[in-house]
């Protein structure tokens, strides 16, 4: 599978979108959730991508 910059933005916004709604079903209330919660992975989700993307980088280059 081929992943350019639009199925890569596509599948993180997916998956956080997935987080965040199954997060407003815990017993967390929903402003924690949507304020403390989704940025924290968005964040997360940014670093390990930047991470991902220098990783195969250097994989490719050797």
């Amino acid at each position: 599978m081929e992943f350019d910059t639009t199925t890569t933005a596509g599948v993180f916004v997916a998956v956080v979108v997935l987080a965040a709604v199954g997060m407003t079903f815990t017993p967390m209330q929903t402003s924690t959730v949507f304020m403390m919660v989704v940025p924290s992975v968005v964040v997360f989700g940014v670093l390990m991508v930047a991470l991902g993307i220098k990783h195969g980088e250097y994989r490719a280059g050797n």
